[in-house]
């Protein structure tokens, strides 16, 4: 963890509590995302925090993170764990975790602005993405710092249909696409955190 819940306001340590739940009840129906979750959260607060976020803002990144996945509950177990590639039914029903995640956070008002950030994390700086399309700055910025700590995460560790790529060749294909799929802004500043990451995270 990157910093202390005391750290909190005693509302945003009743989010935590509440999203530790949430993202406990994900985790048992996904083993192959255990963790990941966590994960997510802490680098994309570190990563916020690099580029100068503070206080409700950088809360609120922290906590949509962790939550990123929550759709997911939605999507089958057999979709979420098949061993091979998707059918094109299969992809579409993964597809609809960002607004099913969206639609479960938006029950509270007061999660609105967390639901928000789940919603978008898979658009692309290019336009590319899904749900809307979406492209730079039209993009939230915590979504797009959200997308850049999801993919390296993802990247470096097992899944179902794949083995995990190195570390290296993870930092190599996020700077690939630069301003292709993530703001190029935020790629740079993710510089001077790719050593950190990788004892931290990488070796896990």
């Amino acid at each position: 963890m990157i910093h202390s819940l005391g750290e909190l306001s005693k509302d945003f340590r009743l989010y935590h509590d509440i999203i530790g739940c949430l993202v406990g009840a994900l985790e048992a129906k996904d083993i192959y995302t255990r963790g990941h979750s966590m994960r997510v959260g802490d680098m994309s607060y570190q990563l916020a925090k690099t580029i100068g976020l503070k206080g409700e803002e950088l809360e609120i990144i922290h906590i949509a993170a962790h939550l990123h996945d929550i759709g997911k509950i939605g999507v089958p177990d057999k979709i979420l764990n098949k061993e091979g590639k998707l059918t094109a039914s299969e992809w579409k029903a993964v597809k609809r975790h960002p607004e099913i995640g969206s639609n479960i956070l938006n029950c509270s008002d007061e999660l609105k602005k967390i639901s928000k950030l789940v919603l978008h994390h898979h658009e692309r700086w290019d336009g590319k993405g899904y749900p809307y399309g979406l492209r730079e700055k039209n993009i939230p910025l915590g979504s797009r710092i959200i997308a850049i700590c999801d993919s390296i995460d993802s990247m470096t560790s097992d899944r179902p249909y794949r083995r995990a790529v190195s570390w290296e060749m993870c930092r190599q294909e996020i700077e690939a696409n630069k301003r292709k799929q993530f703001d190029p802004f935020l790629v740079e500043a993710t510089k001077e955190l790719w050593n950190y990451w990788k004892k931290e995270f990488f070796y896990k």
